[in-house]
């Protein structure tokens, strides 16, 4: 007998990975949907590209959640965010 289309099929198993950076409540109160929206405003404006300003909304909506704690508190370096200083010093670099 064919096992086509059975469940299971002989295909192999893969044991799912959990998330990196773990599970996180959701924003049901929309406590940080305004910046949210803005950030998604602001990629389709800039055509997908993240650029300076998408990414300093972006870090304020990771700030919005810690504060609010949806999620756990880290530095922004390790959420792949520079220090403002050096971001304000890469920008004027390339207006020149």
């Amino acid at each position: 007998m064919s096992t086509f289309g059975s469940p299971g099929g002989r295909m192999p198993t893969s044991k799912p990975s959990p998330p990196e950076r773990g599970s996180f409540p959701l924003d049901h109160d929309a406590e940080c949907q305004p910046i949210m929206k803005q950030y998604l405003r602001c990629l389709r404006s800039h055509r997908g590209v993240n650029d300076d300003e998408c990414r300093m909304i972006s870090k304020a909506y990771l700030q919005c959640r810690m504060e609010r704690n949806l999620m756990a508190p880290d530095e922004m370096r390790n959420l792949g965010y520079k220090e403002d200083g050096v971001v304000q010093r890469e920008v004027e670099e390339k207006g020149k």
